[in-house]
């Protein structure tokens, strides 16, 4: 006969249910990569511009393209993505790139690239991401180029980092595009903020000061929007079915979300309590390098490009931004949405409708700026 279960309930033992769950998300990470790896093998990757390291600090690197193709002294462009994902999906293909039509414009580009962070950076949190080493990105640019104030574009939570910098810094700035960034919270920040409310997945496996595995980020937002992260990807390839552009645009997409980052633990827990339970940005109350930052304080030409539909960034979240600023300077534009992008929220980076009709809008807006 069996021996009888007994379950034993200790301390030691509730202790290591979040260290197992732990090395399970960060096993899931190496295997996704590994799957993305598998796709770069028969050319279904990243398709990147060449480019070089100009600058780099734990947690960063600053990629430099170049001069642009004029042969003048050209305005620069400084592109900010989320810490979540990798850069490239701003530069995914020859046909899908911002990187390349900005070059193509007459800009010397520079795109921040976010790197995986170590235990001892676990540390990092807000002031150290949308200041500190946006600061010194922009000093090391200012130290190359010799120009003055420059553009600066942000998508998702690179645009909120975007925002936040050019509140602290709005001399700097010279023009600030932002594409689906969240900066409105609290009742505009949609199915995140009630799955915060309610107890998200996060807190089983939270119990230490290490980075937060990327795969428990994709998790959170596949159980704060199934619709999104599930159902309309499926629905896309469906509909990319009929055209190999598309088909190829979506699985590079899908590449690109098999490319998670870990996320610093200060950073995770500022952006949930200061920005999204808070709301502190657009309450006045968000403090940075010393300075209590509003809206208002961005003065340098904005340029929001909104999804309508979006259920992850609602409107909202960035239009009340908009309203807000101190430029009088501004202007919005919806995103009507693409085929083949795998994700909409990205696809105001990579679709067809994008950079038939987004983009050229935005570096018209920029080459008038520039002109002045």
């Amino acid at each position: 006969m069996s021996e009888p279960f007994v379950y034993i309930d200790t301390p030691e033992v509730r202790a290591g249910v979040p260290s197992a769950l732990r090395w399970w998300f960060e096993s899931l990470d190496e295997m996704r990569r590994h799957a993305g790896r598998a796709l770069d093998r028969i050319n279904l990757g990243r398709q990147e511009t060449g480019f070089e390291v100009v600058f780099s600090r734990p947690a960063v690197r600053l990629r430099g393209y170049g001069k642009s193709r004029n042969g003048k002294r050209s305005p620069v462009l400084l592109i900010v993505p989320a810490p979540i994902k990798r850069a490239y999906i701003w530069d995914l293909s020859p046909e899908r790139s911002v990187v390349r039509k900005a070059l193509d414009r007459g800009f010397d580009v520079y795109l921040v690239e976010w790197t995986e962070t170590q235990d001892d950076e676990a540390r990092f949190g807000l002031e150290e991401y949308a200041l500190v080493a946006i600061e010194e990105c922009i000093e090391a640019i200012r130290a190359r180029s010799q120009c003055g104030p420059l553009f600066v574009a942000g998508h998702s939570l690179g645009g909120t980092f975007a925002g936040l910098y050019s509140a602290c810094h709005p001399d700097h700035v010279r023009g600030l595009v932002l594409i689906e960034a969240p900066l409105h919270f609290a009742e505009a920040s949609g199915p995140f903020k009630r799955m915060l409310d309610a107890g998200g997945p996060a807190q089983a496996v939270l119990q230490s000061s290490r980075p937060v595995p990327g795969s428990l980020i994709n998790l959170m937002s596949l159980c704060a929007s199934p619709k999104t992260f599930q159902h309309e990807r499926y629905l896309d390839f469906v509909a990319s079915l009929g055209s190999r552009a598309n088909l190829e645009t979506h699985v590079r997409v899908e590449r690109w979300t098999l490319d998670e980052l870990p996320m610093p633990r200060r950073l995770f827990d500022e952006v949930l309590e200061q920005l999204y339970r808070n709301n502190r940005f657009m309450r006045g109350e968000l403090r940075l390098g010393n300075r209590r930052l509003h809206p208002r304080d961005v003065s340098s030409p904005v340029f929001v490009v909104f999804d309508p539909n979006s259920h992850i960034i609602p409107p909202a979240s960035l239009l009340a931004f908009y309203e807000q600023v101190g430029s009088q300077n501004k202007e919005a534009l919806p995103y009507p949405g693409d085929i083949g992008v795998a994700l909409q929220h990205v696809g105001a980076l990579v679709g067809e409708n994008a950079h038939r009709v987004i983009w050229p809008r935005i570096f018209d807006w920029l080459g008038r700026l520039a002109a002045e």
